[in-house]
């Protein structure tokens, strides 16, 4: 393990929920949840007004419902989402070419990689400046961990949350991982965080004291070595660019079990297109196809069929898909469907089952999917508006849709950088109304016509010469660093978990819940140092 804190870890603060709240005024401060919002849904953000209700990832959209019924529910908007990723992905490459994405809002960066840190005070100005640049581009705030590890700096991101930082100087890591608890480290879950409470360890560091052998016996030789070394701060895995896809896969939840055979197939072989589209669009293949079957009673069966060689061809999968299927009792109901493809390789071979069923339309998987199932497809003249979608009306301009149904649609007129729009609501068919494309969350910044008699960036101050734009704005670059407890703040991981397919409509939120102005609180640019320890930057 390395001696200085260079490896970084960023954590984007409840992204898609802070998404919505910076695109949308009338949201800021407000409780926000983002997921499917069927009655199968799941949560798949949720912001910190919502998380202190109770409310986190991968809780049903129900029970959320019940727990937080004045918070804005919303579909997500994983274009807009993957496009700000995107912008985030960029300020870290320019860190390092060593950048692991561990998901759309989550990365490990190793800054000694890039030169752009070699010892614990670079690597914080490295980590300031990250922070201070996501806000600037983005106007979102993230939690970065610095460490000599990436288990490390992964803890120090999440005791950052919200919008901190976080050091964890060498040789401070023991001390720091003795008091928390075993759930702290990774791979220890629910299952095995209670295994290990019944033999009486519940801290990291009397996870260490039980020693390597009582651990082995406890868990096993693979987890119990591991977890061991975890105890013992020591993690050598090194930060890697690219990391291999295993596998592709989709998978739908649906709102009501689905019982009629004929129906559960054409499931299937439409599941089977939507694989083969995201495979080709990797430029991968695959040898072994997998279907995933949940039943109504929960039990899930997952069955596969390895081919004699991989094929990115839609109708070889579907004609596996099919057969895999034919054993399965579907008669009790479905609940959820889901095809995948694995054992990847970035060629094709020509596919024997392909050439005994014999002849067969050649396929586009450019086309749109095929759905037949009539609830995938709205009746002629139907238009259904998304809960947080954009739209866009000819008298009224840009907006969000707040809610539907009853053959109406409730609409919010604002833009992230307008103040609290009105409502007004509008007929489903209204020929005025139309979906449209999200607004950037930071106003596109026009180019100035530079004066004579200035010089680079700055501006001519006409007493003391040029001042630099750091200095014409002294708070952009300042930091307070403050010592923190570990418990302090919301820590709930922002999980990237997948929701089911979207619903297409909300429930209609009051304005009454949504239409007070939030209140924004942003400290100061003093700048102070906290005792030895781990290193805390607030909010700048």
């Amino acid at each position: 393990m390395r001696t200085a804190p260079t490896i970084l870890h960023l954590d984007m603060d409840a992204f898609f929920a802070s998404v919505e709240q910076a695109s949308k005024p009338s949201l800021r401060g407000k409780a926000v949840v983002v997921g499917g919002l069927g009655p199968r849904g799941v949560v798949a953000t949720a912001s910190y007004e919502a998380r202190v209700f109770g409310v986190h990832s991968a809780m049903p959209m129900g029970q959320a419902r019940r727990l937080a019924p004045n918070a804005a529910y919303l579909v997500p908007r994983f274009e807009l989402y993957r496009t700000i990723s995107e912008q985030v992905m960029r300020l870290l490459r320019a860190l390092s070419p060593l950048v692991e994405p561990l998901s759309l809002d989550e990365a490990f960066v190793d800054l000694e990689a890039g030169g752009t840190a070699w010892d614990a005070d670079s690597a914080r100005l490295a980590g300031a400046k990250l922070r201070a640049d996501i806000r600037s581009v983005t106007g979102l705030t993230g939690s970065v961990g610095l460490a000599a590890s990436k288990m490390l700096a992964k803890i120090a991101s999440e005791e950052a949350k919200p919008d901190g930082l976080v050091l964890i100087p060498p040789g401070t890591e023991r001390a720091m991982l003795e008091p928390m608890s075993v759930r702290t480290l990774p791979g220890v879950g629910p299952a095995t965080g209670d295994h290990l409470r019944r033999a009486g360890i519940t801290t990291v560091g009397e996870l260490a004291e039980a020693g390597e052998d009582e651990l082995v016996r406890l868990l096993g030789k693979a987890h119990g070595h591991a977890l061991y070394a975890m105890a013992l701060a020591r993690d050598e895995r090194p930060v890697v660019a690219e990391r291999e896809t295993k596998s592709v896969s989709v998978e739908d939840t649906y709102d009501v079990d689905i019982h009629d055979r004929t129906r559960v197939a054409m499931e299937v072989q439409r599941l089977a297109d939507r694989c083969v589209r995201r495979l080709r669009g990797s430029g991968l293949s695959g040898r072994t196809i997998v279907l995933k079957v949940r039943r109504y009673d929960f039990s899930t069966l997952t069955r596969s069929e390895t081919l004699r060689g991989p094929t990115d061809d839609p109708a070889v999968v579907r004609e596996a898909a099919a057969r895999l299927l034919d054993p399965v009792d579907t008669t009790g109901g479905v609940r959820l469907l889901g095809v995948g493809v694995s054992g990847l390789a970035d060629y094709t071979q020509e596919d024997l089952f392909a050439q005994a069923a014999g002849d067969r339309a050649d396929e586009d998987v450019e086309e749109p999917e095929a759905e037949p199932a009539e609830e995938h497809r709205p009746a002629p003249g139907e238009r259904r508006w998304p809960a947080g979608h954009d739209v866009r009306h000819t008298e009224y301009g840009h907006g969000w849709v707040q809610g539907s149904g009853l053959g109406r649609v409730t609409v919010r007129f604002e833009t992230p950088y307008s103040e609290t729009g009105r409502v007004r609501t509008f007929p489903v068919d209204d020929p005025d109304l139309a979906p449209a494309d999200p607004l950037p969350l930071v106003p596109p910044v026009e180019p100035v016509a530079r004066r004579p008699g200035t010089a680079g960036s700055g501006h001519m101050d006409a007493d003391a010469g040029p001042v630099s734009d750091a200095a014409a704005r002294p708070g952009l670059d300042a930091e307070r660093i403050l010592s923190r407890d570990a418990g302090t703040g919301p820590t709930t991981p922002d999980a990237g978990t997948a929701t089911r397919r979207d619903a297409e409509t909300g429930p209609d939120l009051g304005e009454t819940a949504l239409s007070r102005d939030a209140d924004v609180v942003r400290r100061g640019p003093d700048a102070k140092t906290g005792p030895a320890g781990p290193t805390h930057l607030a909010p700048g």
